[in-house]
This record gives C-alpha cells, sequence and structure tokens, in this order.
C-alpha cells in the first residue's frame, strides 16, 4: 500500500548527494552475498532510520514527510476543501494517501472524498494515528516471501544499528541491545533461528574489521528455560534472572536475546474488554511478569517479531506489552517481518461520522518483494497440480508416485535427499488413513515415512519423532516422505523439502493454506535451476487461488507459467533537457470548483423501493453447475451441464438484515425509518433469500451488497452539486529529472544501448547528429583498421560495422532523456520512428517528446465532459506525444498525439472529446492563436494511413 510510495521517495535519497551511506550500499552489493530482497529492504530501513530519523509512520505521514508538492489551483475542489489543504499540511498528506494507486485504482476514494465534501469533518493527525495503529514507537513491517532470507536480514538489521551505534553511542536512533521474537509453539524454532543469526558473517553488510569488532561484542542468550523445577510448587523464573544478570553490567551492548513469544512473553497475560493488560496474582503470574518488567528496563532495545502478520489475541497482548515497554522509554524501534502482510479479517477506521474504510493490508509494511519474483529468482520453481474430482487417497497416491518418478535420486549439494510433506487434519486420519495407505497400499517402506503431531489421548508422538524432525534438514536423514498434523506450516525451515500435498479440505487451516505450499520452495543450491512439486485438491487450489490473488496479485496459472532465472538487468536513464534547453510548456486549464447543496425536492423512499423490487432481476446473476468424471485439471470432461437458481449463503434473518443496513448508514438511517417501509422490503428480502430444510439463507447469486446500497440511497434526499467554472494558466515541466529512475532492460526500450552512448558522447562535444554520426564512423574505421591485418594474418573476418540509428541522426529534435520506455506498446516505438523519418517533419525543424511517462512529466491536462449544464469530472490525462514548433527558442504551437490501442479506444472517447473541443478552444481564446491542436491515432489502422494522417495534420497545422 504504502512501500511504492516509500520506495520512490527512498530512490531519490539514494541517486542524491545527501545519501551518505552510498559506499555501504555499493559494499554489500559488490560482496554478492545477499539477495536483492535483503539489500532492498535494508536500503528503506536506513532511509527511515537517517532521513525519517525513526519516526513512528503516524508522525512522518502528519508532517508530510512523504509527501509531493500539489497545485491545488488544477483540483476540482471545493473552497472549503482547498482553504484545508492549502492551510493544514496533515489534510494535504492525507490526501495524497487516499489517492494512492493499487491495481490501476484510486486506494481509497471514500477518504479522498470525505476530505473534498467535509474537510472539517476530519481530524488529520488522528486519523493517520488509527490508520498506524496508534502506536507512539517506530514500527515498520518489511514482507519477504518465504525463503527470501528473513533471519539473515534480522542480524543485517541489528550489526548495522550497532554499527551506527558505536559511532554515536548517546543518538538515541539506534539501538544497543536486541530482543527477536520467533514464531511458534515449538522450543524447536528458536534453536535454528539463534544458530542462524550466530553464524551470519557481518562481512556480507561491514567493511571489515568493523563487523568482527561487532561480532566480538555480540552475547547470544535464549529465553527458553522453563518456570520451575520438577516436582516443585515454587515459582521461578530463570529467564529473568539471566536478563537481570546481564543488563546489570555498566552500559550493557551488544546483547541478543532470543525468546518465543507464546511461551515466554505472552505466559499468564490477559486482556480486558478495553485491550488493557491484566494479570493473574498466582506465583506463576508473578514470576512471568517479572520477566516482562525486566525486559522492559533493557536499554536502547531493538525489538524484532518475525511471522506478525496475523491479528490474533496473541498479537494484540504483544503490542499492548510493547506499549508499556515503550511507555518506559526503553524501546528504540520495532521491526516486524512477514511473508504474508494481509489480514484474516479487515481492519476499519473511522475517518468522520460518516465515512469509515477498511484496511485488509498491514498498513505499516513499508517494503514487499513479491513471491513471483522471488521464484524467478531463488525460490525453488513449483509445479501445481490440481486433482478435480479425485478422492483424498487417490491424490495422495498419484502425488507420491509423481514425486519419486521425479526426485527419488534427487540429493542436494549438502548431501540432503529431497523430502515429501503430507499434511493430515486431524492424527486419527493421519495414522488410520494415509500411514496405512502409504505402507500397504503403495508399498513403502516404513524407513522412508515420519510420523510427526503432538499427540493426544488415542496416539501418543511416536518415541524419536520430535528428534527426527528437528534432523530432517541433515544429510543423516534418510525419511522421504514426513506426515503432519497442526506443524510445520509455519517457522519450518526444512530446505531440502522438495514436496506438499494438501488432499483434501482440512489439511490446512484455511487462512494458511499459502504459507503451507510454500513450506517447499526454499533454495537449497545457489544458481541452480530448483523445482517443487505441490499437489491440491479443488478446495484447496480455490484458497490458494483466492489468498494469491489477494496477498501477492498472481495466480496459480501465473506461478506454473514463470521461468527460472535472473530478470533484466538495469538501464540508467540520462536527461537531456539542459542540452535541449528543453523549454517549459505554457497553457491553460479548465478548473471546476464544486460545492455541494441539498435539493428541496421529497425523497420519494415509496416509488424508489418499488422500482428496485421491480428491477432485483439487475442485481442477480446466473450460474451453472458441470458435472462428469474429472482426472486432472487439463484433462476436464463433462457429462452434464445444468443451470443453478439459488446457491445457499449466510443464514438470513429480516429484522438483522435491516440492522445491517442502518449499521452500514453510519447512523445516517435509522432502523425506526426502515421499519415504515416494513411492507415492501419484507417483498425484497423474500425475493433475494432461500428457504431450504427449514433453514433461511441469502441467495448468493444476487449481489448483496449493492442491493443494501440501494436501499440506503433510496431514503436519501436527492443532492445536486453547483459548481464554478474558471480558466488558470499552467507552466509544466516536460520532464522532472530528479524522478527519472532505472528501468529494467528490454527490447522496446529506445533508442538502443549504442545510440544511448553515441548521443551522449554527442552532446558532451556539442555536436549535432550529423556530426556525432561522422565522428562515430570515424573513429570506428580507426579501430577497424588497427585489427585488419590481424584478422588477415589470422584468418579472421570482421565483423560489419553497426549503422548509426535514426536516433543519433535527430537527436537535436528529440528525445530529452534517454531511453523511452515503450514496453507498454510498440505503436508508440514505431509511431515515433515514422514520425522522425517524414519529411514534413524535418523540413520544418520540429521536435517531438514522448510524454507519456506518468511521473515523469508536469504537462498532464484535466478532463471534464458536460452534461444537462452540468460539468463531470472525468479525470487527468496524459498525453503521449507532444509535436513542438518553437520561435525565439519558445514554443509557439504544439500538436498533442494520442497513440491508442484498439481495446483502449472507447475508455478514452470522454477525454477525446473534450480535447478537440474544449482545451483546444480555451487556450485559443486565451492565446489568441491556434496554439494547440490534438491529433488521435488508433493502432488498428493501417501504418500508411496513420502516418499519412500526421502528415496532413503537420502541414495544415504548422503551415
Amino acid at each position: 500500500m504504502i512501500y511504492p510510495l516509500i520506495q520512490t521517495k527512498k530512490n531519490q535519497w539514494i541517486q542524491s548527494d545527501d545519501c551518505a551511506v552510498k559506499g555501504l550500499l555499493d559494499y554489500m552489493r559488490e560482496k554478492g552475498q545477499l539477495r536483492d530482497a535483503q539489500i532492498e529492504a535494508i536500503e528503506v530501513y536506513l532511509f527511515l532510520k537517517l532521513v525519517g530519523q525513526n519516526k513512528p509512520l503516524a508522525k512522518l505521514f502528519s508532517e508530510g514527510f512523504f509527501s509531493d508538492e500539489i497545485d491545488l489551483r488544477n483540483l476540482p475542489l471545493t473552497e472549503s476543501a482547498r482553504n484545508a489543504l492549502s492551510s493544514n499540511i496533515g489534510a494535504r498528506s492525507l490526501f495524497q494517501f487516499s489517492r494512492l494507486q493499487s491495481n490501476g485504482s484510486t486506494l481509497l476514494p471514500e477518504l479522498e472524498q470525505a476530505i473534498l465534501s467535509h474537510p472539517e469533518s476530519v481530524n488529520y493527525k488522528d486519523v493517520f494515528s488509527k490508520i498506524f495503529y496508534n502506536l507512539a514507537y517506530p514500527d515498520y513491517l518489511f514482507s519477504l516471501p518465504m525463503g527470501a532470507g528473513k533471519t539473515f536480514l534480522i542480524a543485517s538489521f541489528i550489526y548495522l544499528d550497532l554499527y551506527f551505534a558505536l559511532r554515536e553511542p548517546e543518538n538515541k536512533l539506534f539501538a544497543h541491545n536486541f530482543l527477536a521474537l520467533i514464531p511458534s509453539g515449538l522450543k524447536s524454532s528458536i534453536v535454528p533461528s539463534l544458530k542462524d543469526i550466530e553464524q551470519f558473517d557481518p562481512a556480507w553488510v561491514l567493511p571489515e574489521p568493523a563487523g568482527s569488532e561487532i561480532k566480538r561484542m555480540i552475547r547470544f542468550e535464549a529465553l527458553d528455560q522453563p518456570k520451575s523445577a520438577k516436582k516443585s510448587n515454587r515459582a521461578r523464573n530463570p529467564n529473568a534472572q539471566k536478563v537481570n544478570a546481564l543488563i546489570s553490567q555498566p552500559n550493557p551492548m551488544g546483547l541478543i536475546f532470543l525468546v518465543n513469544a507464546e511461551k515466554v512473553i505472552l505466559e499468564k497475560l490477559e486482556l480486558n474488554q478495553q485491550l488493557e493488560l491484566i494479570e493473574s496474582d498466582d506465583s506463576q503470574a508473578r514470576s512471568a511478569n517479572e520477566l516482562r518488567y525486566l525486559i522492559g528496563k533493557i536499554p536502547n532495545l531493538g525489538i524484532h517479531i518475525d511471522e506478525v502478520h496475523h491479528a490474533t489475541n496473541d498479537e494484540i497482548k504483544l503490542r499492548q506489552v510493547v506499549n508499556r515497554w515503550n511507555a518506559g522509554g526503553t524501546v528504540t524501534s520495532v521491526l516486524g517481518y512477514s511473508g504474508t502482510p494481509y489480514l484474516s479479517s479487515p481492519d476499519s477506521v473511522q475517518i468522520n461520522q460518516n465515512v469509515e474504510v477498511r484496511f485488509k493490508q498491514i498498513t505499516n509494511t513499508v517494503y514487499y518483494y513479491p513471491l513471483t519474483l522471488a521464484i524467478r529468482r531463488f525460490l525453488k520453481k513449483p509445479k501445481i497440480e490440481t486433482a478435480s474430482g479425485l478422492k483424498p487417497l487417490e491424490i495422495i497416491r498419484r502425488g507420491v508416485k509423481e514425486f519419486y518418478d521425479t526426485y527419488e535420486k534427487k540429493v542436494y549439494g549438502d548431501k540432503t535427499s529431497a523430502k515429501l510433506a503430507i499434511y493430515c487434519g486431524s492424527i486419527e486420519r493421519l495414522e488410520e488413513e494415509v500411514y496405512p495407505f502409504l505402507r500397504d497400499k503403495l508399498k513403502i517402506s516404513e524407513a522412508d515415512i515420519l510420523k510427526y503431531h503432538k499427540g493426544n489421548s488415542k496416539y501418543k508422538t511416536a518415541k524419536d519423532a520430535e528428534l527426527e524432525f528437528a534432523s530432517l534438514d541433515t544429510p543423516v536423514s534418510k525419511k522421504r516422505i514426513i506426515l503432519l498434523v497442526q506443524i510445520g506450516k509455519e517457522g519450518w525451515n526444512c530446505r531440502s523439502l522438495t514436496g506438499v500435498i494438501l488432499a483434501q479440505k482440512g489439511d490446512s487451516p484455511t487462512n494458511m493454506v499459502l504459507q503451507t505450499t510454500c513450506r517447499c520452495l526454499r533454495q537449497m543450491d545457489k544458481g541452480k535451476d530448483e523445482t517443487a512439486l505441490i499437489w491440491l485438491n479443488d478446495e484447496n487450489v480455490k484458497v490458494l487461488n483466492k489468498q494469491l490473488k489477494e496477498e501477492q496479485h498472481t495466480s496459480v496459472q501465473e506461478i506454473n507459467g514463470l521461468k527460472k532465472g535472473e530478470l533484466s538487468s538495469l538501464v540508467q536513464r540520462h536527461s537531456r533537457a539542459e542540452y535541449l534547453n528543453l523549454p517549459k510548456i505554457d497553457f491553460y486549464q479548465l478548473r471546476i470548483n464544486y460545492e455541494t447543496t441539498v435539493a428541496t425536492d421529497t425523497m420519494q423512499t415509496d416509488e424508489k423501493l418499488s422500482k428496485l423490487l421491480n428491477a432485483l432481476d439487475s442485481y442477480r446473476t446466473s450460474a451453472i453447475v458441470k458435472s462428469g468424471e474429472v482426472t486432472l485439471s487439463a484433462d476436464i470432461a463433462y457429462d452434464n451441464i445444468e443451470s443453478v437458481s439459488s446457491i445457499l449463503g449466510n443464514t438470513a434473518r429480516f429484522d438483522l438484515w435491516l440492522a445491517q443496513i442502518t449499521r452500514e448508514s453510519f447512523n445516517t438511517l435509522s432502523y425506526a425509518a426502515l421499519q415504515e417501509q416494513t411492507a415492501i422490503l419484507k417483498k425484497i428480502f423474500e425475493k433475494i433469500t432461500v428457504k431450504q430444510n427449514g433453514i433461511l439463507s441469502y441467495n448468493e447469486l444476487y449481489d448483496q451488497d449493492s442491493l443494501r446500497s440501494a436501499i440506503r440511497l433510496s431514503f436519501s434526499p436527492h443532492r445536486e452539486l453547483t459548481w464554478k467554472e474558471d480558466v488558470i494558466p499552467e507552466k509544466a515541466e516536460l520532464l522532472l529529472a530528479e524522478k527519472l529512475s532505472a528501468v529494467s532492460d528490454h527490447p522496446k526500450l529506445y533508442p538502443s544501448d549504442p545510440d544511448v552512448k553515441s548521443i551522449l558522447a554527442g552532446d558532451k562535444n556539442r555536436w549535432d547528429g550529423d556530426v556525432t554520426i561522422k565522428e562515430q564512423e570515424r573513429v570506428s574505421e580507426k579501430v577497424r583498421a588497427e585489427f585488419a591485418k590481424q584478422a588477415e594474418q589470422f584468418g579472421w573476418t570482421l565483423p560489419a560495422l553497426p549503422e548509426p540509428g535514426l536516433a543519433v541522426r535527430m537527436k537535436e529534435q528529440t528525445l530529452h532523456y534517454l531511453p523511452y520506455d515503450f514496453r507498454q506498446s510498440g505503436f508508440e516505438k514505431k509511431f515515433l520512428e515514422d514520425c522522425l523519418q517524414l519529411a514534413d517533419f524535418k523540413n520544418r525543424k520540429l521536435e517531438i517528446y514522448y510524454n507519456g511517462e506518468r511521473g515523469l512529466t508536469e504537462f498532464v491536462i484535466h478532463c471534464f465532459q458536460k452534461k444537462n449544464d452540468f460539468w463531470k469530472r472525468l479525470g487527468e490525462y496524459t498525453p503521449d506525444f507532444l509535436i513542438l514548433q518553437r520561435e525565439k527558442k519558445k514554443p509557439r504551437k504544439i500538436l498533442i498525439v494520442e497513440t491508442k490501442g484498439e481495446g483502449f479506444v472507447l475508455n478514452f472517447a470522454g477525454r477525446k472529446q473534450f480535447m478537440e473541443s474544449d482545451f483546444l478552444r480555451i487556450n485559443k481564446d486565451k492565446f489568441g492563436y491556434e496554439r494547440f491542436d490534438f491529433l488521435f491515432l488508433q493502432d488498428g489502422n493501417a501504418p500508411e494511413f496513420n502516418l499519412a494522417k500526421l502528415s496532413e495534420k503537420i502541414i495544415e497545422f504548422f503551415n
């Protein structure tokens, strides 16, 4: 959500002269031991620590730290909104926050509208505080997928904090001591994490001798001792004794405590209804509280929490504990880590009396590395098999067979063997169905199988099972199939795990299907193309697809289609604005100021509800069921297709339905008002519900959310907007050079890399295009001549020299930055090349600049559509190309050219009409001549047609 914004600001800082850690970051990249995900996360950490001064996110946003300058003159605002945004930096920051983009649409349109409509009703500082969990300390979440190296990232942050703290001991930005909270209720999860951090080589992030000096001063302690001796009734806390002894030393520094939060920090701790901490008064509770009290006394404490993505009761407790520690003034920062930074149910934030916004993503996520990128770069590439219509044991049979066919002889570089995990929903299913099936039906050797669960009254944990489980990732383990119940979903680091089977619903908790299936993706041998195997039944693959879409913006189909290997290298880009003496563009914008008024007509609720009842079919979708013998997803044969008239949803009750409508109106619609329309509302309710076996349920074929919204609107008076039309002058930069960042290399960058180098060399020597080409040819021939004799002597054939590109010859008339990025449309690239070769363009000494990369230009036009004497805002429009004709170095005439693919023409119709009419008219009136013209070219037309159209427009407009 906020991480793209932070990424942009961070990149600007790193590329600036103010970045004091460039050398340190270059050192990390040169060492080549950390993954790109880890280094990028470190960059964000250093940016927030050094530039953001380690402030809480709510404070940074309230102070406008992430904000860009807004030209309020260009926005269609009411006067009250304009005044609020002009005078209140928090309001301006929240307004920009609401307009962040997610998947091509505005992130929080309700929040944006609340600020625009009723700016006085919003407490901006308070809203930011609520969005970021009302925390008074820096709490940043880093989201990296499983296997990306979160434990080593924690170690990197610890070493960096100590590196800066040793140089500035009094600086409160940097932690001196650390608490690492490790996930899972298993004690065994602490030991591997401790081992990973202890074995981390600080030379990966710090030059010597600094890293080694810090490593010598560090002391690791695992707080995992039992609270009392066996056969003793007296509570004691050896963990507290250990902490007390270490922090009693003068100026303690370099202490790292690893602890399991569930087993130690949250022991004997409860919350009351107000989510405040309460503690029992028994001796065990006092013992547990002693440890919490002493941890709160550790000076300059940096807290690291792994797997913080569940909004569980334990997490709420933990946050309250950290709040209490912070009140003592000892907490420096809290850094969280998660592969899935999403909540099981959305958080809601009240903006004002009428508006509430919801967040599914954890809002303090400051860095995010997608799973698909990790698979392409370093994780195992999974093959996800979807078994439809098969019984669970048949799915297991096929999955086990494919695992043995593919990986039976697979041995990794550390001599560990590939392994397959089969998750079971219950101990009984594991012991009575799956294990006998593997042993008796599939004839799998018992020596290959490990059964591991916590046991129950009927089945005990097998002897040595815990030791076998802990040894799986070693060469001594001969186990190939691991049967698990409620174990190994999170915090299980088994790199040799190569396959996962979830054969039926309940084999994994629904909210953990993604985490469970990803257990087998960890990298084993660096630089190798490694694969993994995942078998899922229908229900689990649907859940996985849903979670992939919501949490990773991908799908099973996309993951199956991924190709291994590094992505394209980055290409640096260069500004030529100074060389070209690129002018600003003077133009006039239409501005519409809206004021809300309530019309005097009656609400006409009866009539509106009657129309809604008659139009219920428009809120209904249709569905079919396809049945038949289905083997795999790729081999589907349907015997029968039948129509479905209803899909049962949640249980329905008329009074609760009315209460929900009232609640969703934020108290603008009363329950009593709804009861006045009981007769017609009951008719609607009966239509959208289904009774089966005596139980009334909602029919999910109706869009229930939209229907409740329509009912609420029926009780609202008709509202109209009044508006005021203004025309304001603008002066736009065609290139915001500070926002010019590197892009990944791909074939649609223009011009080619050799041409870019030639153009930059020509600019440096102040050569025009023709001279640049002559100099390039002269140097090339000289080099060729030097090698000609050797080539003749050894029989070599010298390669032909590349022809200088069109872009080099025309460099005085285009390319205000290098290279242009045309990845979204090859049509744009071809248009530019055709235009540069057009005789009418060259003879008139025109210039053409690509303006279509959003964020790099200020030449953005606000478009409107007038309907029935009312201006409707269509949004911002960033033209693709500008063709300029200069007079005394300033633009005299400007042709705006829009190039559109066939699929985008309809969506652009309103903006096209505005440009061809109102925009041209306004600017002609203001300048006194036709300063602008507009040309629309469609990709579906023949290239010759578009070129002829361009030529005609150039002759007509630039006559």
